[in-house]
């Protein structure tokens, strides 16, 4: 068994994953201003709630979209468990065939998860993160890592327009009655549900016509449990697809 990590702008989840299979699964809040001795406290914490111990792991994985934490987590790692983590990046072992003009500008992020919808699911593929940004990758019917789209998160649009209006309040990411509100907070709800539940349907539509063919959709990401179901396209929803795809990757890189 492995600790994964997957660090992102607003929250690290941690997976303790068997093969591909997800034991145990938690989150924390990404704070830069944390030292490693301070993440290593939380993380020993985490483990204990979840029932697990240090000497539980055979080593760890590491993928971060928050460069200025990536090594303190790292060190934080080691400290708990005693295992330096494999970090995502230039030089790891994949599998990915990576057709993108520069393939070490591509998101440790969006490594992990093609690597696990490679894994898991038929090709061609088209892979939706939905955090702090959503991110699409496109895995053509050869396996080959196409590109993508990013676009920004439901909660950072929705926190940009709050922010940068005076009467519009912060509201929750849940789906309105019906898509055309009575009301402030539905209106913005609306817009925040079904407006990115419809471009994620738009841009699907795009993809398969520029792959000339359909392809398989699954989704992952902290919030794509509040706006998928409301999807017109057949998505399945994995959200731990990219601690499995760490996983799989530590598999490709261990070290006899």
């Amino acid at each position: 068994m492995i600790l994964a990590v997957d660090a992102g702008n607003t929250n690290i989840v941690l997976g303790a994953v068997e093969g591909t299979q997800v034991l145990k699964l938690c989150r924390m809040e990404t704070n830069r201003q944390k030292t490693q001795y301070e993440y290593a406290v939380t993380i020993k914490g985490l483990l204990d709630l979840m029932g697990l111990s240090p000497e539980d792991f055979e080593g760890a994985a590491l993928c971060s979209v928050v460069p200025p934490i990536t090594h303190t987590l790292a060190l934080a790692v080691e400290i708990v468990t005693g295992y330096s983590p494999l970090i995502v990046g230039s030089g790891i072992k994949t599998g990915l065939n990576i057709l993108i003009d520069d393939p070490a500008q591509l998101g440790s992020d969006l490594v992990a998860g093609a690597v696990g919808a490679a894994h898991n699911y038929a090709f061609p593929l088209v892979i939706i993160d939905m955090g702090t940004a959503t991110t699409i990758s496109v895995i053509d019917g050869k396996g080959r890592f196409r590109g993508g789209i990013i676009a920004p998160g439901v909660n950072t649009a929705m926190n940009a327009l709050s922010s940068g209006t005076s009467q519009l309040p912060r509201v929750a990411i849940e789906a309105p009655k019906k898509c055309i509100g009575t009301n402030t907070i539905e209106c913005m709800q609306s817009a925040a549900v079904f407006g990115n539940a419809a471009m994620v349907d738009g841009l699907i539509d795009r993809i398969f016509e520029e792959l000339g063919e359909e392809a398989t959709v699954v989704a992952t990401g902290g919030i794509a449990s509040s706006i998928i179901p409301h999807c017109r396209h057949k998505i399945a929803l994995d959200p731990e697809l990219l601690l499995k795809g760490l996983s799989i990757i530590f598999e490709k890189n261990r070290k006899h």
